[in-house]
């Protein structure tokens, strides 16, 4: 389970970063207006992470863990939130707080965005098994969604 909770100040605002129990609706509200898969997330979302701005959800990332090894999910900013920080910082909490060895991760529309992050492309055949068995790269994913990978401490 993840644990942290962070404050950013953010237009002058506070952001926080924080565990994301209790916020299911707007994590599925969020995921679905940006066209992420919803009806595989976990009933518990106890490795998910979620920025908000006082009441609002601005931002969402998950994690799903096989053994050693981390799967990213559903990362999502809200369309006014965007280039100001806020998916790096959510993906530096998830990686920090994880306590795994590498980060996999599937994506359509986003590779060049998480090269930037210190992710690499690599092939479906590269990906342990335990990952491979989850819904998103068993069935939710197409076949031509990028694999990628990133070795943390």
């Amino acid at each position: 389970m993840l644990h942290t909770r962070f404050q950013l100040l953010l237009n002058e605002k506070i952001m926080l970063i924080e565990q994301a129990k209790n916020k299911r609706e707007a994590i599925v509200a969020i995921l679905f207006a940006e066209k992420l898969p919803v009806d595989d997330l976990p009933e518990m979302l106890d490795n998910f992470l979620v920025a908000t701005e006082g009441e609002q959800l601005i931002g969402v990332i998950g994690l799903e863990i096989y053994g050693g090894y981390g799967l990213l999910r559903s990362l999502a900013v809200l369309s006014e939130y965007r280039n100001k920080g806020v998916a790096g910082l959510l993906i530096r909490h998830l990686e920090k707080n994880a306590g795994l060895k590498e980060l996999y991760l599937l994506t359509e529309t986003a590779p060049e965005y998480f090269a930037g992050k210190g992710f690499q492309k690599v092939t479906r055949d590269e990906v342990p098994d335990e990952v491979k068995m989850s819904s998103e790269f068993s069935n939710v994913c197409p076949v031509s969604a990028i694999a990628m990978k990133k070795s943390i401490n």
